[in-house]
């Protein structure tokens, strides 16, 4: 991948954040962005821009054009030599800063862009590189059926799990999130990580674990589990925390790795497993409002059946009163 330097922005004062957005947005028209995602970059380099000014006083942005086989994106680099940001990972919760009444915008920054590579330290200031790539906009070929079933604690209008369905190009990213305890709390924690998820549904599985654990930063956090079909023959798996990972694999026995943690509490580091995988295979994800010790032989011709049955099935049968349940169930 080459990157060449389009533009490059001096700020120091509000009219600077002005011309910086300016430099994005001819930039993201020239790549071919579309009008409603140019304006995400806009907004992100002007919170990059104007955490330069407030916080450091002056420093450059840059603006690079890439293309990484074919792949085309942005890439924006802000510089300063502040004071830098003690606690990295700390400053993507909305509103958190170091400076009382000010907040670095990380957070934003971090939901707008694909990817966010920092580095800060008291003598040298802050750097900042993120990147956006072009998202494919063609239709799905429809060659995967996905079943979905949810609901609530005691039907309560909040559901602390949700889950994620995208299709492009034949491939495809399903997964449960399940916010920590009930309620209003762990809504809010589900529905940071799906909107991440759902909004970069293209990036590497490590790297949507990364962006979705900041983005969920200042609420109770989540576990998650995502499957990510790039054929019919391949799958890669992400679980961190409780989620349940079944298969239904015919005579031969799949192990999946459960890695513990929360994301979007401290620091963890995502296990990307690889699996071969057939046609006929079924994949199920469910939350722990399930109960877990089923087997595929509780539920006879259950594998035969259409996915959107298979998941009303388990919930129906395996789901727990006194928590929200999720199941997803992909077939070929």
């Amino acid at each position: 991948m080459q990157t060449v330097v389009t533009a490059q922005v001096f700020v120091g004062e509000a009219l600077d954040c002005t011309v910086a957005q300016r430099a994005a947005r001819r930039l993201t028209r020239e790549l071919g962005f579309t009008t409603a995602h140019g304006e995400e970059i806009v907004l992100a380099v002007a919170e990059l821009a104007s955490n330069v000014v407030r916080h450091a006083g002056y420093g450059t942005l840059i603006f690079r054009p890439l293309d990484s086989g074919g792949r085309i994106g942005i890439e924006v680099e802000a510089e300063d030599h502040g004071p830098g940001i003690k606690d990295i990972e700390q400053a993507f919760t909305d509103g958190y800063s170091s400076a009382e009444g000010f907040g670095y915008g990380l957070g934003t920054v971090n939901r707008l862009m694909d990817e966010l590579e920092i580095t800060s330290t008291a003598a040298l200031g802050t750097r900042i590189l993120c990147r956006r790539w072009i998202r494919s906009e063609r239709t799905a070929l429809n060659i995967w059926e996905v079943g979905a079933a949810s609901r609530s604690r005691g039907r309560a209008p909040e559901n602390g799990d949700a889950f994620v369905v995208r299709e492009w190009d034949g491939k495809l990213v399903a997964g449960v999130i399940d916010g920590l305890g009930h309620g209003e709390l762990a809504q809010q924690a589900a529905l940071a990580a799906q909107m991440f998820v759902r909004s970069h549904y293209e990036l590497p599985l490590d790297k949507m674990f990364v962006g979705a654990g900041r983005a969920c930063r200042g609420t109770r956090g989540v576990v998650m589990a995502l499957a990510r079909f790039e054929s019919s023959t391949s799958m890669t798996l992400v679980n961190l925390g409780n989620v349940e990972v079944r298969a239904w694999s015919g005579e031969e026995r799949m192990q999946f790795i459960v890695k513990r943690g929360i994301l979007g509490v401290g620091e963890t580091c995502a296990v990307v497993q690889h699996h071969r995988w057939e046609p006929g295979w079924i994949l199920v994800l469910h939350s722990d409002g399930l109960h877990t010790h089923w087997q595929w032989s509780d539920f006879p011709g259950l594998e035969r059946q259409p996915a959107p049955v298979i998941a009303d099935k388990l919930l129906k049968e395996l789901a727990k009163e006194d928590d929200d349940a999720t199941v997803i169930t992909v077939k070929g």
